[in-house]
């Protein structure tokens, strides 16, 4: 049985493969060049070290999947939106693990002080992604046409949102 659990260090390399199979075979990520375990052990440290979660899904030794949240812009005033990212292994897709790391993912981002999760999924026709966001309570927001090109096509982008907590309903101060 998997359980979900905080990322670890030992963990690059795994994550960095199942990344790897999403850019180099998917559409979920524009990316079109595989970043190194050097590149997604700095993206790791990155989340990290702005206090968000950056979550495994593991059956023993071996990964199925990772999800994380990072804040959605630089600027301050988005300081409480963050973007989510969820990758499973290709032999986890399916298996109901990616709405268990959404959700493990969505509460430990509101403990984090995220109030706006937001999903930027690429491929509108990621019907996989739309529904998990969507039977996780995201609601789509919007669609960004033909703005990424991989795989000689123009691909679009689904945006979804999700509020946290008290959502705006309150300050966050």
């Amino acid at each position: 049985m998997p359980i979900i659990r905080p990322s670890q260090s030992i963990d690059i390399a795994q994550i960095t493969a199942i990344y790897q199979h999403h850019v180099l075979h998917g559409t979920g990520t524009f990316e079109v060049e595989p970043p190194t375990e050097t590149d997604m052990t700095q993206r790791r440290a990155d989340v990290l070290g702005k206090g968000l979660p950056y979550l495994v899904a593991a059956d023993g030794d071996r990964l199925l999947g990772f999800a994380y949240c990072n804040w959605f812009k630089p600027r301050p005033a988005y300081r409480f939106s963050a973007e989510d990212s969820i990758y499973l292994a290709p032999d986890a897709i399916g298996s109901g693990l990616g709405r268990a790391l959404l959700a493990e993912l969505c509460n430990q981002a509101e403990r984090a002080g995220v109030r706006k999760l937001i999903a930027v999924i690429g491929d509108s026709n990621n019907l996989g992604s739309i529904g998990v966001h969507r039977s996780a309570g995201f609601q789509q927001v919007g669609t960004l046409a033909s703005c990424g090109w991989k795989f000689e096509r123009w691909l679009d982008v689904v945006l979804m949102d999700k509020a946290l907590g008290l959502g705006d309903a309150t300050s966050p101060a």
